[in-house]
This record gives C-alpha cells, sequence and structure tokens, in this order.
C-alpha cells in the first residue's frame, strides 16, 4: 500500500446507502454491461441452475409449445399445415419467443449442435408465418374468431390486442439469437415487422396514434437500434412512451397499462405489475440512449412509489390477482400475494436499466434481491415445475406446475436464468462496476485496459469474496465494489424495511492489508495501476437478521421476517414437528444458528432458531424452528408456508377445529341459478377461500383467501357447499366482499337468497328474516331446520359491479 499513488478512505455507512431520489444526474451515464459470454460462472449455486436450466428447463418448455400447439399455430399461418388455432390467448406466440431468447443465451454460453439445429427448424416455422407486409400474430393470420374479444375483425384494431407485444418478444428473441450465432434468419423477421409497426404507427395522418397495449415492444425497438444502428426504431420507441396516456385515438385511458396520463405526470405505480416494469424499462431505455432527463426524473419518482410502499421483501411486486396488479400503498398481502414471476423478472430489467443509467447500487440492490427470492421462487429445482404467482404464506393451497394456459413465466425463467452472468459486471470509461458476487472468471475490456477477475467465493452462503485481478496493461482502472444495502442496515433502500438489530461491518483488504474507502452510491472504488494477481477481499456479514416491516404495512404488523445476506427465509411445515407454521412465534433478537446442509434442496445454509409455539389450550411451548430459504420452498410437496412470522403470541394462530362449513366442498354452479332448477343441471367448479375458517377484519379484507364471481357482473350468480354426508343445519354467516379495484369494483350484492338440496333438487330455505347484505360483519340467517347434502347461495350481483365471498359459515 505505501507504493500507491492514491488515497483510500473507509466509511462504514449505516443507514441507507442513497436516499430516495438524493441522485439524479444532470446527464445520463452510458454504463455497458459486460456481455454475459465474457463472464463464466463456476460456483455451487448459479452454475448448477444455469446447466438444468439448459438441460431440463429449455427442452421442457419447448416440448410443451409442441404438446400445446404453439408451434402448429405458425406452421398453419405458413401454410406448412391445416388445421385451428391452438391456446386461448393472442399473445401464445410468445411463448416460443421467449424459449428462443433462453436458448440463444444458453446456446452463447455452452454451444449444442442439437439445439442449434432444433432452433432452426422453429425459426424456419415462424418466418413462414410472416405475411409479406411484414405482419406477424398467428390468431389473426389464422382469422380465430373464437379469440376475436382480443383482437376483433382485422388487424391493429383493439389496443389490448398484443399484437405490439408479440413483435417485442419477436425483437428481444430476434436479437438474442443474432448475438448469440451471427445467422440473421429470426433477425430480418423481426426486422421486417419492425418496419411495418414503423409504417402503421405514429403521428402522422393516415397513421395509428396510441401506444403499446402491453408493452415490451418499447424495449424491444431499443434493443433492435442499438444492433442495426437505425434510428427510426429509437424514435418509434419514443413515440409509443409519449403516447401512453394521452388518448390521442379517443380511446378510454385506464390505468391498466399506466395508460391514465402521461408518464411524465406520473407519481404512482398502478396497473398492471408487468407491464408496468417493461414499460419503465423501455423509458429508461430511450431516456438513457436520448440523454432525456426529463423522463428519468419521472422514472425516479415512480420507482421511489414502487421501492418505498409497493415493493415485497422477495423483489417482487403487484399484490392483486385482480388486473396481475397494483394495489394501493402498502397493501402487501403475503398469502395473496401476486408478485407474479413475470413482474419480479421486469423489476430486475427495469432496476437494471435504472443502474446502467445512474450508476447508483440502490438499484443493483433490488436486482439481487430479485434475483435470489422473488425470481427463482418461480422454478423448481427440477426445472421444469412454474409457480405463476409468488405468495409470501400458504396454507398448502400453492403447487407449482408444468405449464399453464397462459404461459408467460416458463418462457421468462427459460430466457432470465440464462442471462443471469449479464447482471455482475458493468463499464463505463476505465471504471468496472462489481454488482453480483458468483465464483467465476471474467474478462473485462476497459476504454483503455484488459482486465481478467476472478471471483472466488461460496456466496450467497458465505460473505467473503476474494477477487484475483490481473492487468493486461499498466492503465490505472477504478474498480468499483458494491456494498450490498443490506451488509450496511437497510434490506431495500427505502423506509419500507428495517432490520431490528444493530449495524453491523464489512470488511476490504487490498493485497492483504485493510484498506477504506469512501463509500459512494453504495460502492467503494479502488483506483489504481492493477498489477498481476492483485488480491482483494470483501468480507460481508453473513449472519442472520430479524426485518420489520413500516407499521403502515398491515399484514405484516406484529411479525418479523428473516434474511441472511440475499437471501429470505421462510418456515415450511414439513420442517417443523407439527408440520404447522401459524402456530409458531420467533420472538424479537432471538438466537439463530446457520447450517450449511449440502444434502438438502440441492444444497442450502438452514437457519436454527430459538422459537415458540401455541398450544391449543394457550399455553407457550419453547422449541426450535427450521428455517429454509424462501426459494425453494414447495420443492417437497405442497405445504404450509410463512415469510413473515408472528414475533407474539397474539398474533400467532392455531389450526382451528374443523366445522361443518370447513369440511364442505366449495363449488361455483355454473348454470341452475333458478329456485326449482335440478341439481343435476349445474356445471360444478371449484371453488377456493371462502370455508378458511381465517376470520376478516372488514369487507376489504383481501389478505387472505376469498371469493370472487371473476367477470360476472350485474347478474344472477351461484355458489354451493357440498356435504359428504348428511349435515342438519339451520343458520347460515356470510361475510360479503366489497373493495375498489381500477379495472372494476367489487360490492355486496343486491340481493341474496338461500336454497338446500333435498334429493336432486334445490329448494329455497323456509325463513322469516331478512336477507341482509351489510359490509364489514357477518351476515347471519336462521331459517328453519334441514337435514341436507348441500346449501347454495344464489346472489343478484349490483349494475355495474361484480362481487364476492370472503367466508361462509354454516350453523
Amino acid at each position: 500500500m505505501k507504493n500507491t499513488k492514491i488515497t483510500l478512505l473507509f466509511i462504514c455507512v449505516c443507514g441507507m446507502t442513497s436516499t430516495m431520489n438524493a441522485y439524479l444526474p444532470q446527464s445520463l451515464l452510458r454504463i455497458k454491461e459486460v456481455p454475459f459470454t465474457k463472464v463464466h460462472i463456476m460456483d455451487t449455486f448459479w452454475a448448477s441452475r444455469i446447466e438444468t436450466n439448459r438441460t431440463v428447463s429449455i427442452p421442457s418448455a419447448f416440448k410443451q409449445c409442441e404438446k400445446n400447439g404453439r408451434f402448429d399455430n405458425f406452421a398453419i399461418a405458413g401454410g406448412l399445415m391445416k388445421g385451428e388455432q391452438k391456446g386461448d390467448f393472442p399473445f401464445d406466440d410468445t411463448d416460443p419467443y421467449k424459449i428462443i431468447e433462453g436458448a440463444s443465451y444458453s446456446l452463447a454460453a455452452h454451444y449444442d449442435k442439437k439445439l442449434d439445429a432444433y432452433l432452426d427448424s422453429v425459426i424456419h416455422l415462424i418466418a413462414s408465418a410472416q405475411e409479406t407486409d411484414g405482419y406477424i400474430t398467428t390468431c389473426v393470420t389464422n382469422k380465430c374468431y373464437r379469440l376475436s374479444g382480443w383482437w376483433g375483425t382485422h388487424k391493429w384494431e383493439r389496443l389490448n390486442s398484443h399484437e405490439l407485444y408479440n413483435s417485442g418478444h419477436l425483437i428481444e428473441a430476434a436479437v438474442a439469437h443474432y448475438k448469440a450465432t451471427g445467422k440473421k434468419t429470426l433477425l430480418n423477421v423481426a426486422i421486417k415487422n419492425a418496419d411495418l409497426i414503423c409504417k402503421v404507427f405514429g403521428p402522422n395522418p393516415g397513421q395509428k396514434h396510441v401506444p403499446s397495449g402491453h408493452p415490451i415492444v418499447e424495449m424491444a425497438l431499443c434493443k433492435l437500434y442499438k444492433v442495426t444502428n437505425s434510428k427510426k426504431y429509437l424514435d418509434m420507441a419514443k413515440y409509443f412512451i409519449d403516447e401512453t396516456g394521452r388518448g390521442t385515438d379517443g380511446h378510454r385511458l385506464s390505468e391498466y397499462s399506466q395508460d391514465y396520463k402521461p408518464i411524465l405526470q406520473q407519481n404512482e405505480i398502478l396497473g398492471h405489475a408487468v407491464r408496468a416494469g417493461y414499460l419503465y424499462s423501455g423509458v429508461a431505455d430511450m431516456a438513457s440512449l436520448t440523454n432525456d432527463t426529463t423522463y428519468f426524473k419521472a422514472l425516479a419518482r415512480i420507482w421511489d412509489n414502487m421501492a418505498g410502499k409497493k415493493l415485497y421483501i422477495t423483489g417482487g411486486m403487484g399484490s392483486r390477482a385482480q388486473g396481475e396488479g397494483f394495489g394501493p400503498n402498502y397493501e402487501l398481502h403475503n398469502m395473496q400475494a401476486y408478485a407474479e414471476t413475470c413482474a419480479s423478472i421486469a423489476n430486475v430489467f427495469w432496476n437494471q436499466r435504472m443502474f446502467l443509467a445512474t450508476g447508483d447500487a440502490k438499484y443493483a440492490d433490488v436486482v439481487e434481491r430479485a434475483i435470489y427470492n422473488g425470481v427463482l421462487s418461480g422454478v423448481s429445482l427440477s426445472g421444469d415445475h412454474f409457480f405463476y404467482d409468488n405468495p409470501l404464506e400458504s396454507m398448502g393451497q400453492h403447487q407449482r406446475q408444468e405449464w399453464f394456459g397462459c404461459a408467460c413465466c416458463p418462457g421468462n425463467i427459460t430466457r432470465f436464468v440464462a442471462s443471469v452472468p449479464n447482471y455482475m459486471y458493468a463499464i463505463l470509461n476505465d471504471e468496472i462496476y462489481i454488482n453480483q458476487y458468483i465464483q467465476s472468471s471474467s474478462t473485462i475490456a476497459t476504454a483503455h485496459n484488459r482486465l481478467n477477475i476472478t471471483q472466488e467465493t461460496k456466496y450467497p452462503w458465505d460473505g467473503h469474496i476474494r477477487m484475483t485481478i490481473k492487468a493486461k496493461s499498466a492503465t490505472p482502472v477504478s474498480i468499483k465494489i458494491r456494498i450490498p444495502g443490506w451488509a450496511q442496515n437497510s434490506p431495500v433502500p427505502t423506509d419500507l424495511y428495517h432490520f431490528i438489530d444493530k449495524p453491523r461491518t464489512y470488511t476490504i483488504k487490498l493485497n492483504g492489508e485493510q484498506v477504506t474507502g469512501k463509500l459512494t452510491n453504495g460502492y467503494v472504488t479502488l483506483t489504481r495501476r492493477w498489477k498481476k494477481n492483485d488480491l482483494i477481499d470483501l468480507n460481508l456479514p453473513m449472519v442472520a437478521r430479524q426485518i420489520q416491516a413500516i407499521d403502515s404495512v398491515e399484514d405484516d404488523q406484529g411479525k418479523l421476517a428473516i434474511e441472511r445476506g440475499p437471501i429470505v427465509y421462510c418456515l415450511e411445515g414439513v420442517d417443523q414437528k407439527d408440520s404447522t407454521v401459524f402456530n409458531k412465534i420467533i420472538p424479537a433478537n432471538t438466537q439463530i444458528e446457520s447450517v450449511y446442509k449440502p444434502e438438502k434442496l440441492n444444497g442450502i445454509v438452514e437457519l436454527n432458531v430459538q422459537g415458540k409455539e401455541l398450544q391449543k389450550d394457550g399455553t407457550i411451548k419453547d422449541i426450535t424452528l427450521k428455517a429454509i430459504p424462501y426459494s425453494v420452498w414447495n420443492n417437497r410437496g405442497s405445504d404450509q408456508m410463512a415469510v413473515w412470522v408472528p414475533q407474539e403470541t397474539r398474533y400467532a394462530r392455531t389450526s382451528p377445529n374443523p366445522s361443518i362449513a370447513s369440511r364442505a366442498h366449495s363449488v361455483v354452479l355454473q348454470s341452475a341459478i333458478q329456485k326449482d332448477a335440478p341439481a343435476s343441471a349445474a356445471t360444478e367448479e371449484e371453488a377456493w377461500g371462502i370455508n378458511d375458517q381465517w376470520e376478516p377484519k372488514s369487507s376489504s379484507d383481501i389478505s387472505k383467501p376469498y371469493f370472487y364471481w371473476w367477470q360476472k357482473v350485474g347478474v344472477p350468480v351461484s355458489i354451493a357447499y357440498t356435504f359428504d354426508n348428511l349435515e342438519t343445519v339451520h343458520n347460515v354467516q356470510v361475510y360479503w366482499l366489497d373493495f375498489d379495484q381500477y379495472d372494476g369494483n367489487f360490492r355486496v350484492p343486491e340481493s341474496w337468497a338461500l336454497y338446500y338440496k333435498e334429493g336432486d333438487e334445490w329448494k329455497p330455505v323456509e325463513t322469516t328474516e331478512s336477507y341482509n347484505v351489510k359490509k364489514d360483519c357477518y351476515n347471519s340467517l336462521n331459517f328453519k331446520t334441514v337435514t341436507t347434502t348441500g346449501l347454495k347461495i344464489v346472489a343478484l350481483l349490483q349494475k355495474d359491479a361484480s362481487g364476492g365471498i370472503i367466508e361462509w359459515k354454516v350453523n
């Protein structure tokens, strides 16, 4: 250190690395990612997952495309086969596109001749489906009027048709394939399609004056601009962004697609979570490429709202199934968390772009939180089962699936996991940003030098990272080492969550000597003429710590979460002696032991937590709880799970005794709502949420399961209990759902009636009482005692509103 010509200052900041909006640059930076092909991961955590993605996830996803007709649709559109369009959505075309993107990343890192040839065959099908003008959306070309509710009667008719969404994923796949293979077969298809978009949409007379509907084409066009250097694609991306919220063509403005006011006027993140993440990623791309600080300031405001009021501790976003989007500020329900896998991936895309424009580590902090928790929870360890939504609490009703009718998440997982090395490093002139810590070797070219950086680490299980530096020349290079917020005292870069214990410290050593470096925007910068085999040792405080949410997050009140490094933990039933999690209590500042278990769940650090257990008689028992990383739950079958665990007895819950309602099967009757209709005439679908025995706090309490009549407005609807055995009953209590939703409100019904099943007939119960429809309470109805195998509610929904039930008791 005596021979170095620089001064290294060290400041241990115990608060947030950067406050909200503290860093808004006068000019946006043009930081560049180090291509993932220059980063070779060699650890036991990510390398195995990337290999599973290559050998299992990608092949299985392609197999599902074959099985479910995704490829057939292209062949039909191209005249290569006859048949009817398969699938239920106009965006089914994007499933192959996303998997092609992931396969291309995989191919670039690990060449596979068979996969290369397979991609060629799929691309041939896609190219055959492209019309002469460049148009490509198979359900429209195939005239699938079964799906005309989405796209209408002709091309580009409807804003929410997903035609531009299809184009966006096509372009992203094409760019990835071209970069990986050098082939232009798919890129030419994408360029032809993008050229058509530039003709159809825009500000000129005769063009369509609308935003994209389901954003992603903005991000894709920016990628195409960078590959082709054709500015019209960047201009097109900016046009879609500018047009958002304007309603130039008179279409109805909607929060659903963030199309409710111009982006420059937006302050809160609203609507569909994936669309939001994709849109703001595209805005960040455009702003960076054009140095538009005005748009970036708007993004910073929206990001502040997301990270400060709507971000799950797992890095997920979007609390509601309705609209697959955001609720009000601080609505972060756990059991009912939607937190779509695609939304977590979109959150990574957005935060990565915010980092590239600013060099602020707070965005890389969110990237890390999301990839280790909210994204990885979306795929099983086997690589062939997927979560669509990612709850933070479960009674065992959640289970990963092989595929979905709306299969956006599996394809998104395949393309994301293959690209993880892309998030490790970035460069700006002769500065290297080290953002993620994974055992690896990398070759990084700066403006005037070339460095080989090797990371040796067991991260995320161990906080020691040794970096060996080898420089090609003596030109000084600045290495910027990210100090994660969790290593300082900030789980996230806002006040939404905080650690309850004292701050921990980190250390940095250069060639064995501890150094002090100034922490700026979350980085300690070491600038020097790097010599061969210079060593940087970073030691991060990898200890289990408890986290508390701000009081405004109602569902987390009285509870604590546990985090160790970047990993969020949970309790899963299978690891507890009584297979139950909701009766567990983890006091503040309890003792927590970390133990590496190489054979458990592909290798994890398990936590032994000194906790308590609430007994049915109200007594408390001291026990040792076991906690596992949240991302690996549900790999041993369906089970109870909780991330946020009570710290006091009053917030714990023992399993309630079975009741008539809880033993019943709840079903939605699609017909037979007339009082004299035979029960056999009804078609049944399983319902969920009305007999789980969780007590609602109000009619707007959607933190626990509930039932609602999806897409039913102002019409008679019904729901029934069926009993395995005869039950003698005389009373029901119904807690009606009533809350506001941007794409349609839910209200107590206008009226309702109760029927019991006698033989094959539904008959009205005999009662002298009123059928109440009050909010925020149980509506009790006494009736003449009946012995029956079923009860049915028939409700008339209010005009212009849907409805539902939170809990339905039977006595």
